[in-house]
């Protein structure tokens, strides 16, 4: 049981024992959604550790452009210099660590500090020191030397900007691995890629992480019940609410998503240019889930806290539905708190009409107020706030469904990388994260 205070070999014991648990019973300990001391080895052995999404490249199209990101404490200025070339800087004056850019967004060559006036290019090069020969002597300062200090990593993969504290991470397509197959049915759709609609919505909620994440990673279980009120409203056009019960959940290197089937011929609604596009920017193998086995990816995350949703919605009553694609960080705050971030992203080359269908479809089931995310949000707080009590140190929650019941498809019969299994009503890509975040945690090489 975990009480308080405790140390942190106690806390590796713990974990230890939770690790095994989830392993071989199928069980996870309830009080890993929300302890402080937990949270504190989070960011040291995973945010400090993986590659983090920051932002999306279509954010900052022009020289010039600039959107502040933050790593948990760390803030990031991501910019885009004269050159094209895009950077992601640590936020801070070299001189007296003052916090150099305030402003969420914009467009500028230089950032000047507002404590002594040092001033910056946005390639993070020190341009100007106000009364650099009386402060410093006639041979000034040695602007090379305090320059801004770039993100240990930075790596770009189909417009999205990731960065990394470890300066040892694997390069960024290693990270990402097998995922990027199934990335592709979401970022590749069309050969012009993807833009965001506007800036990303922002809301803080009582709840942790790892409770996003795991939820978009692959529980299809929780929308016949969650998701009742969207159905019974007709906002989601399914027949039953048993919609996900049929499908496929994968487990792809780190990562994972969950597949859903789609009327033979609709491909979601996408208007006709979207389909052929995605019959052209396609390899064989994913054209043939697409017309074979008409499924597309719905939900994914990528490790430890960027998810994708892929959904259709009516935006008008007794009309059609209407796609969209959702990128979501679950950005923490502390234990039990997190940041939403929340972008739409619509294929560069559609119509103007289709984007803002597109994107009202969104606003209206995952937005701040969107229905569908504020059903998610009532169930991840409640956990979060249970958790916190001196029972949930010695509570295990059932994690098993599909355990010993349910076989990986076998190779061969699916297309895609990784591990597949039929059904969507199980845990094994819940299992799967949380094994994921526990080999971190307990990894004597991720950190001391």
């Amino acid at each position: 049981m975990i009480g308080q205070p405790t140390g942190e070999k106690e806390i590796y014991d713990i974990l230890q024992e939770a690790k095994r648990s989830l392993n071989e019973e199928g069980k996870l300990l309830s009080k890993v959604y929300n302890e402080p001391s937990i949270f504190d080895l989070e960011v040291k052995k995973i945010f400090s550790k993986t590659w983090i999404f920051l932002a999306h490249e279509s954010e900052i199209p022009w020289s010039g452009d600039y959107v502040l990101r933050r790593i948990v404490d760390d803030s990031f200025i991501v910019t885009r210099d004269e050159d094209g070339e895009v950077h992601v800087l640590f936020n801070m004056c070299r001189h007296r660590g003052m916090q150099l850019c305030r402003s969420d967004a914009g467009n500028s060559s230089h950032f000047r500090c507002p404590y002594h006036g040092y001033t910056y290019q946005n390639t993070g090069k020190l341009n100007g020191v106000p009364f650099q020969k009386e402060a410093y002597g006639p041979e000034g300062l040695d602007k090379d030397e305090w320059a801004m200090t770039p993100a240990p990593k930075m790596g770009i993969y189909e417009g999205m900007i990731f960065a990394s504290l470890n300066p040892d991470v694997q390069p960024l397509e290693e990270y990402i691995g097998d995922m990027g197959w199934y990335l592709d049915f979401y970022l590749k759709k069309s050969p012009a890629g993807m833009e965001v609609v506007g800036p990303p919505q922002r809301w803080v909620m009582p709840a942790d992480w790892k409770l996003a994440s795991e939820n978009f990673i692959g529980d299809g279980y929780h929308t016949q019940s969650t998701h009742m009120s969207t159905i019974k409203a007709g906002i989601m056009r399914v027949k039953s609410p048993a919609y996900l019960k049929d499908g496929v959940q994968i487990l792809a290197g780190m990562h994972g998503c969950l597949f859903m089937g789609f009327k033979p011929g609709s491909y979601f609604n996408y208007p006709q240019s979207i389909v052929d596009s995605m019959k052209e920017s396609f390899d064989p193998d994913q054209i043939a889930l697409l017309e074979e086995n008409s499924v597309l990816p719905l939900n994914a995350t990528i490790f430890p806290n960027t998810s994708l949703l892929h959904s259709s919605m009516s935006i008008e009553e007794g009309g059609k539905s209407v796609p969209y694609v959702t990128l979501r960080v679950w950005q923490p705050m502390g234990p039990g708190k997190m940041e939403i971030w929340s972008w739409c992203l619509v294929e560069k080359d559609a119509s103007e009409e289709f984007k803002k269908a597109s994107n009202r479809s969104y606003l209206s089931t995952f937005g701040a107020s969107g229905t569908l995310e504020q059903d998610d949000a009532e169930n991840w707080s409640g956990q979060t706030r249970v958790a916190a009590g001196e029972m949930s140190g010695q509570h295990y929650l059932n994690y098993g469904a599909g355990l010993g019941q349910v076989e990986p498809i076998p190779e061969g019969e699916w297309a895609g990388p990784g591990t597949a299994y039929p059904k969507n009503y199980v845990d094994f890509a819940q299992r799967h994260f949380w094994q994921t975040y526990f080999d971190h945690l307990l990894d004597s090489q991720n950190g001391s």
